[in-house]
């Protein structure tokens, strides 16, 4: 990965949405620099908008169980319902002021899983109003999902509502400015709360996510008015819809895309599904208008993928070594506490000294690295083990060198100075699985060891488990074991080992009669004993 962040970056989002899943690329100058991955059959309804209907209201429980239109019914606790005197919505409810590490991150970065949008950890009924005072059988009331169905039990729901954009959440229901905590200048901070403050109309509540630093009062605008104008439409259906009824969907991952990147970053978006393609038409005509003709239907024969050769690209980011254009590489190995990546020089012998020779290799790595790390999205822990430089200055670079490199990529990260041992410890936030967890599952071979013990190991193994067997089998010499092995380890143990077997043979005064079974993994064997 070797464009240079300062030059004008040409972006394009590539959706796959005629298979299982679907499958959004987000290519810089051609480049793919991230993958999102939606699979059909995950059905998470967190964050959807109902018209729902109270079936039963339980004081004992101060609880009740409302119609959403599925198949069982969802519940709402008494303080995930928004209070209401005299037409006026209460907030005196609220205990401290919320902010964007209470809500989940259901942009284009976000995880799937369970959320509470604004519910019981962020508000408590100080006047303690009975739930039965708040519903009753049989009105509609309007709900977002705060957690999916798990099991045989339903949804769980709240009234108070968020809508996620890229850059801010819109709370329609609390009249309240929040930054995120994440943003930690000042100056910024009282920026983007003063600009967001001058720009919004209605006495709705937004809090600007840490996507939202740097961005323009301009941009700010944009979003409000597209999340203002989201909201007003689920008002305006709820008026008319009928009961139960779903009125707002949470994003698909392509009108994520959509949101996030096309109305911010990316200059066109093409997508190889005409009815995706209409959703998204939809989607653009009717929040975002001035973008309609950057929307592209692909009709080409070939696997829209392969027309932009995505998928050795795919590939490659599942590899753990990755080669460099100078002949070194990396290897990385994703570990339960970290992620450890591996610099190595590999066939790169450079043309001038060794330290030179290094400093190249460790500069063309820093590049591929963070390239890597954003489009796998790893996270959490890293530690990059970089080749040793006796230079301080040279180490500085390298520090240096892969703080700018990581600069395009949208999570934050944090880099910490060069070790003596040549080790560079970072952390980038961890917003979604990264994408070997979600293309891969452990090796049922290895139970997710990824190594499988050597072939001299279990020749040495099975002689022992033989040796711990025959005390039963007497000294007759007529009892035989029948060794059942992978056709691998019988033709070592009839080849080279057969010295094992002959040994075998004397110590425990038996014979030993040798199956190759193609059927077992290589570490199966089966000793049996017949008269």
């Amino acid at each position: 990965m070797t464009t240079n962040r300062w030059e004008y970056m040409y972006k394009e989002l590539v959706v796959n949405a005629t298979g299982p899943e679907i499958r959004v690329a987000l290519l810089e100058n051609g480049i793919l620099v991230e993958i999102y991955i939606e699979r059909r059959d995950e059905s998470h309804i967190t964050g959807n908008i109902y018209k729902g209907r109270v079936q039963r209201v339980l004081p004992g429980m101060q609880a009740a169980f409302v119609d959403i239109g599925l198949n069982q019914a969802a519940f709402i606790y008494v303080d995930d319902i928004l209070y209401e005197r005299n037409g006026q919505t209460e907030n005196f409810f609220l205990t401290r002021q919320p902010d964007e590490e209470d809500l989940e991150d259901n942009g284009i970065s976000g995880e799937d899983g369970d959320s509470e949008p604004f519910g019981p950890s962020m508000n408590a009924q100080t006047a303690k109003t009975p739930i039965e005072n708040l519903i009753r059988e049989g009105e509609d009331i309007l709900v977002q999902v705060a957690r999916s169905p798990i099991g045989t039990k339903g949804a769980r729901l709240t009234t108070y509502l968020s809508l996620p954009g890229r850059f801010l959440v819109l709370m329609p229901t609390v009249d309240h400015l929040g930054i995120s905590r994440r943003i930690a200048d000042e100056n910024e901070r009282i920026r983007l709360k003063e600009s967001v403050e001058s720009l919004r109309t209605k006495p709705y509540g937004y809090i600007v996510r840490t996507a939202g630093e740097g961005i323009s009062a301009e941009t700010i605008a944009q979003e409000m008015q597209f999340l203002d104008n989201l909201y007003e439409d689920i008002q305006e259906q709820y008026k008319t819809a009928p009961t139960p009824c779903l009125l707002h969907q949470e994003l698909t991952v392509t009108l994520r895309s959509v949101r996030d990147l096309l109305a911010h970053e990316a200059d066109k978006v093409t997508i190889d599904s005409p009815t995706v393609y209409k959703s998204v038409q939809s989607f653009v005509k009717k929040f975002m208008p001035r973008l309609q003709d950057s929307v592209l239907l692909y009709t080409g024969e070939t696997p829209i993928f392969d027309t932009y050769n995505l998928e050795v690209d795919i590939q490659r980011a599942l590899r753990k070594k990755v080669w460099l254009k100078c002949g070194g590489y990396i290897v990385i190995e994703n570990t339960e506490a970290l992620v450890a990546i591996d610099v190595n020089t590999g066939r790169f012998v450079g043309k001038r000294n060794f330290e030179e020779t290094i400093l190249q290799t460790n500069l063309e790595a820093v590049k591929e690295i963070a390239y890597q790390i954003r489009l796998r999205n790893l996270g959490g822990i890293i530690i990059i083990d970089f080749i040793d430089m006796e230079s301080k200055v040279n180490q500085e670079k390298v520090c240096n060198a892969l703080k700018d490199a990581l600069k395009p990529d949208k999570a934050k990260s944090n880099v910490l100075s060069m070790s003596d041992l040549g080790l560079i410890q970072m952390t980038r936030k961890r917003v979604v699985r990264s994408l070997p967890k979600m293309l891969y599952e452990p090796c049922f071979y290895c139970d997710g060891e990824g190594m499988l013990l050597s072939r001299e190991t279990l020749c040495h193994n099975i002689f022992r488990e033989v040796v711990r067997q025959a005390p039963d089998t007497g000294d007759s010499g007529e009892t035989r074991f029948q060794l059942k092995v992978h056709p691998v380890i019988a033709e070592l143990l009839l080849g080279e080992k057969s010295n094992l077997i002959t040994m075998l043979e004397t110590q425990i005064n038996c014979r030993i009669g040798i199956y190759p079974m193609p059927a077992f993994h290589l570490e199966q064997y089966e000793i049996l004993l017949s008269e």
